[in-house]
């Protein structure tokens, strides 16, 4: 997953996004914008294991689009042991190792033999990112408090997510954060997922339909509904972002370990104070390769 150096994508411009009419929606991804990213917790995995960072995004990715993790986030599958050796399967896939492990190499000054393929457990994997994404995001989750006290925005969420089993605890995970939406759109719930054009499609019907029904409790124009350039959209990975700006959202990108940016920019969109008292430091890995 690549990381740029700026949170909000210049597609439009930074000074345009501003400069626009303020935004009636504020869209959150969950995962690594509201809650600390489980991708933080892949690559703790990977360096503890002395993999090159990047390789198991990758796997999930080249799996796509019925790989089993994203056949889990449109709720197609259940999470059990079956789901698990697939995950296993789509981690160890062999025709991918060499030449990615090639493209590392002078970059990452790695041993010029190629390894034997990482044999990651996939379950291990699985569980670490679901901990890791059960904390609120330090500079995130104060803005959102804020946002939602100042009443002046139609908070909402689009978070490719996952149905744990009947009684798991995690099932109840992020109330606190949940709890601060107006709407709340959950890819296993409604059978699509991010980056997939419809979702965005189903967010801006969902999201117009909201509006349209509540106007009464307020003066700023959601009787009229809601069309794609009136959401701002925040999200850390790059594809859903670019995806999102062809719906015709305006977008912000989160970057990993360093939320307090994305923070930044809202407040620049917003005119609020928004920023919390948590340290304005980048988390690192855990562990070094």
């Amino acid at each position: 997953m690549s990381q740029e150096d700026y949170p909000i994508d210049f597609v439009l411009g930074g000074i345009d996004l501003v400069m626009f009419s303020k935004p009636k929606v504020l869209l959150f991804d969950i995962g690594g914008v509201c809650v600390v990213s489980p991708f933080q917790a892949i690559l703790d995995y990977e360096l503890s294991k002395n993999i090159p960072p990047g390789w198991i995004n990758l796997c999930i990715s080249e799996s796509k689009p019925n790989g089993f993790w994203h056949r889990l986030e449109r709720g197609e599958v259940e999470l059990d042991a079956t789901w698990f050796q697939g995950f296993n399967s789509d981690l160890r896939n062999f025709a991918l190792w060499k030449p990615f492990y090639a493209s590392q190499r002078e970059k990452l000054q790695l041993p010029e033999e190629t390894p034997p393929l990482p044999d990651v457990d996939g379950e291990k994997v699985f569980w670490d990112m679901m901990h890791a994404s059960r904390e609120p995001d330090p500079w995130m989750f104060p803005a959102l408090k804020k946002l939602k006290a100042s009443g002046n925005y139609l908070l909402a969420a689009l978070s490719n997510t996952i149905i744990f089993p009947p009684g798991h605890p995690y099932n109840d995970m992020r109330n606190q954060v949940k709890e601060l939406f107006d709407v709340f759109i959950s890819s296993a719930h409604v059978g699509m997922r991010k980056p997939n054009a419809d979702i965005y499609e189903y967010t801006v019907a969902k999201l117009s339909r909201f509006a349209k029904e509540n106007a009464s409790r307020k003066g700023n124009g959601w009787g009229e509904g809601i069309r794609p350039s009136d959401i701002v959209f925040l999200d850390d990975i790059g594809e859903n972002l670019k995806e999102a700006r062809k719906a015709g959202f305006r977008t912000i990108k989160v970057n990993l370990g360093r939320t307090y940016e994305a923070v930044d920019a809202l407040q620049e969109l917003t005119g609020l104070e928004l920023a919390g008292d948590h340290p304005r430091i980048a988390v690192k890995p855990k562990a070094k390769l």
